[in-house]
């Protein structure tokens, strides 16, 4: 199993920038797809964006398509989530998650290893 331990989370204000990363040990990450979701206190889980880290196939959800980018250091063995134009809708705590498959309609259940959390808050 992958451990992930997300950095980076914190206050910002609306339309400035973020950058989480998100560590990984215990594997590489080649062989797996890694993910960002985000939840709210009250809703599901939402994920906004994959990596299969082979290929590089990347995915967003709409609601974060042309502000969030996606990226890997295999070096690394790190995933970063590099957000703009961010607005208060963003506020969530944002998780890593690895060992699930990258495309549309991700599922938190799909995926293995998850990291702890890390929240952003967007207030001005």
């Amino acid at each position: 199993q992958v451990q992930l331990v997300e950095y980076g989370g914190g206050p910002v204000q609306p339309g400035g920038s973020l950058r989480l990363s998100c560590a990984a040990s215990g594997e590489s990450l080649d062989y797996y797809a890694m993910a960002w979701f985000r939840q709210t206190p009250g809703k599901e889980r939402e994920g906004i964006s994959c990596v299969r880290v082979s290929d590089g196939h990347t995915y967003y959800a709409d609601s974060v398509k042309g502000r969030f980018t996606i990226s890997t250091d295999n070096a690394k063995n790190t995933v970063y989530l590099q957000m703009n134009s961010l607005a208060p809708e963003d506020t969530a705590v944002y998780f890593c998650a690895a060992e699930g498959p990258c495309g549309s309609g991700l599922m938190p259940a799909d995926f293995g290893s998850w990291g702890q959390g890390t929240q952003v808050t967007v207030s001005s």
